[in-house]
């Protein structure tokens, strides 16, 4: 058994009405429903997931801080470019932890090339839309 907790930082919850050219018509809990399901053919592994979605980054530091899972898949959102608290978070958590986003943040403004937790995380998946999470589902099951 794989557990994976998938956190979702701010304003994630507003997909399927947010910039849909640039973030999808899929809401937070269907792109969720297409991880479990995919989640389900891989039969080598079962995977029990998490989901945790907050526009806090608080929250987000306290989620990591008490997760006992086996992978953390994250889209930190805006504080990616900002938090040096989620960064420590995971770095302390010691978890392997893969680091998501729906568009491809190097292909965007400038301040939202920098990502304060990639060093911390064992890889980034950007830019395939809602398949970015399904991508990181595969890759946490390749290395756990």
């Amino acid at each position: 058994m794989i557990n994976i907790l998938v956190i979702n930082g701010p304003n994630l919850n507003t997909l399927g009405k947010r910039e849909p050219s640039i973030y999808g018509n899929l809401t937070l809990d269907e792109i969720n429903q297409q991880m479990v399901k995919y989640g389900e053919t891989l039969d080598e592994k079962k995977i029990k997931f998490e989901f945790f979605q907050t526009n806090h980054e608080g929250e987000i530091v306290d989620k990591i801080n008490n997760t006992q899972g086996d992978a953390i898949i994250i889209n930190a959102a805006a504080f990616t470019h900002t938090s040096i608290a989620i960064r420590d978070a995971i770095l302390a958590s010691k978890i392997p932890t893969v680091e998501v986003h729906i568009s491809n943040i190097h292909q965007r403004e400038e301040f939202r090339r920098h990502s304060m937790i990639s060093e911390v995380c064992v890889g980034q998946i950007s830019g395939f839309g809602s398949n970015s999470y399904l991508l990181a589902v595969q890759a946490v099951v390749s290395i756990v």
